[in-house]
């Protein structure tokens, strides 16, 4: 054969190879590319962005093309040079062939577009869209054939083809999150926990009822309306709360909620004389929703009604607690202070690394803050917890192990328990600081 009949199929050969790594990269890149990503890119009006979210949503095709083209790639760069290489060394040319065809196509039509693809995949996915979709109607009779097959397979040996679920995608962005979390700590950023937690908090919100994190009813400052009305004046001006529930009999009998600005406006009315003042004209009708409320639709309810206070009741209607607008808030952004906040110890760190913690401290604000591994689906919070792991009322010095915290009971009040000397197995570095905050305080 004359020279440039080999210049010829050599060049050939390397069309392929560059076909064929195509092929490759574009299987990685598209299956690689962030959806996250492709998303936003979409919602900022990207047509490629589109597009590739669209070849994702039918893989089998994707793949299928992808393949095939690949595989017809590397074969006929294989057959093309085993013909040369055979009319050059003969039957050795087969060897030569096999081998060297091999590693020039694991190497260059494999792992270099591969490895290029999976450090780069969203720009690369984007670049290559629009040939492959090209492609995909190229070879579409063929894919969908074959796809037809491999679906007709998976059904006799019962294989599962729906792909991901809504839990899995959930635990890809969580996962997501702590990756986040974990590369703002290692580049020194300190509000990498405190971001990671707000994120891992909103995930949250759909998954958790008011009841987790109501103020309990035996905590909630509430007012008789039988009290004499300067006395109820007096109370209500020097509370830290702009609204407090009124109970009428009984306080299961919540019969409205006063509140501070329109008592000031019934007392401007009544020229500041206070034995005149009508205190129901300062009240607002209270609001009853079920404790299985999640915090999810309750924030929307809150937004809807432009509400800023709930009263929880149980299955039988009892008043079990209250909830307001900066306690879902703060299982976002954590607690939330105010000048008129009445600071409450809720953990205190010590220096013998242990925490004294208040019973009615939630075990969603020692995850939260201290990043405490201690589940929460059938209590709320640290007296919660020991009671119904010890399945008793315990006395003051009992001491418990569980989840690999140690519990000391320190005080009581009747069968309340109120204070914990809790030893958690590792102590974070950042701990004392964030227990410093009385992140339980409720």
């Amino acid at each position: 054969m004359h020279l440039t009949g080999y210049t010829v199929q050599i060049l050939g050969f390397i069309g392929l190879l560059v076909a064929s790594g195509f092929f490759a990269g574009a299987e990685t890149a598209l299956t690689g590319a962030s959806r996250a990503r492709m998303t936003a890119l979409v919602n900022d009006g990207s047509s490629r962005a589109k597009l590739v979210l669209a070849l994702r949503e039918k893989k089998e095709q994707l793949i299928g093309t992808l393949l095939l083209g690949n595989s017809f790639m590397n074969i006929f760069a294989s057959a093309l040079a085993t013909s040369v290489l055979v009319q050059i060394f003969g039957e050795k040319g087969v060897v030569i062939a096999t081998l060297g065809v091999t590693v020039i196509v694991f190497v260059f039509a494999e792992v270099l577009p591969k490895t290029y693809a999976l450090l780069h995949a969203d720009r690369m996915a984007l670049f290559i869209s629009y040939p492959v979709r090209i492609f995909i109607m190229l070879f579409s009779p063929v894919t969908v054939a074959v796809g037809k097959a491999v679906e007709l397979i998976f059904r006799v040996f019962s294989v599962d083809t729906r792909g991901y679920s809504a839990t899995a995608h959930e635990e890809e962005l969580r996962g997501a999150i702590e990756l986040f979390k974990g590369a703002e700590q290692v580049q020194g950023q300190g509000e990498g926990q405190e971001t990671g937690a707000m994120l891992r908090s909103i995930m949250d919100l759909a998954n958790v009822s008011v009841e987790k994190v109501m103020v309990h009813r035996r905590n909630v400052n509430m007012i008789n309306i039988d009290t004499p009305v300067a006395q109820i004046v007096n109370e209500v001006l020097h509370s830290a709360y702009t609204r407090i529930p009124v109970w009428k009999d009984s306080q299961d009998n919540i019969i409205g909620v006063v509140h501070t600005k329109l008592l000031l406006q019934e007392l401007s009315q009544c020229n500041g004389d206070v034995t005149r003042v009508d205190v129901t004209n300062a009240m607002m009708e209270p609001w009853f929703i079920p404790e299985s409320t999640t915090l999810f639709d309750q924030l929307q309810a809150f937004r809807r009604r432009r509400e800023h206070l709930a009263m929880v009741v149980d299955e039988y209607g009892a008043l079990t607690g209250m909830i307001t607008m900066e306690d879902v808030l703060e299982e976002i952004v954590g607690q939330i202070d105010d000048e008129h906040d009445v600071t409450v110890p809720g953990v205190r760190a010590q220096t013998d690394g242990t925490f004294i913690v208040d019973g009615k401290v939630t075990l969603r604000d020692l995850k939260r803050d201290l990043n405490w591994k201690l589940p929460d689906d059938d209590y709320a919070t640290v007296a919660g917890l020991l009671l119904f792991e010890s399945q008793r009322i315990p006395s003051v010095g009992q001491v418990f192990n569980f989840y690999d915290f140690r519990f000391e009971i320190l005080k009581k009040q009747r069968n309340q328990i109120t204070l914990v000397r809790v030893t958690p197995p590792v102590i974070p570095a950042e701990a004392p600081s964030l227990a410093a905050e009385a992140v339980g305080s409720a």
